[in-house]
């Protein structure tokens, strides 16, 4: 195995499928999301960058999670995104997004068009208990709210 193939193997399963808060796989086929022969993996969406990972991560938690299901806090919402019935230890999940985001479990999420910052803290957030890892590309972050801001203003999914 050459170097970069082994070095790629060694970064979390989130990094290397460009998919910051490891979306599993359904039906739906998110934009930049691979499909066919070039996923690989079963069981989680492998994005051609990270960008798009972090779009679909955004989409779900601020149009599908806020919008749709009325979840408001990051106790609600991570207890969707990673349930205790998964195995999860969710309530360690919990304490370590608020401790590194300095949101409370309880308090009430801002509409994501008004306030982002607080949006983009919960993302890395799960992002770095989802991948163990800090090392994430802020910049590929960015672009991935612009993205999901952009469709959402247009009405598209």
């Amino acid at each position: 195995m050459n170097n970069e193939n082994n070095s790629q193997h060694r970064l979390p399963r989130s990094l290397r499928n460009n998919n910051p808060l490891n979306i599993r796989r359904t039906s739906t086929l998110w934009k930049g999301q691979l499909s066919g022969k070039a996923a690989t993996d079963t069981q989680f969406c492998q994005f051609d960058s990270a960008k798009w990972g972090w779009r679909a991560a955004f989409w779900l938690l601020t149009r599908t999670y806020y919008h749709k299901w009325g979840l408001h806090t990051v106790r609600d919402i991570i207890m969707r995104w990673a349930p205790p019935q998964d195995r999860n230890d969710t309530e360690a999940y919990i304490s370590r997004v608020c401790t590194m985001t300095g949101l409370t479990a309880t308090e009430t999420m801002p509409i994501p068009t008004l306030r982002c910052t607080e949006w983009m803290k919960l993302a890395v957030a799960m992002a770095v208990v989802e991948s163990g890892t800090q090392a994430l590309d802020y910049f590929a972050m960015l672009d991935g709210w612009q993205l999901c801001r952009e469709d959402a203003a247009r009405g598209g999914f």
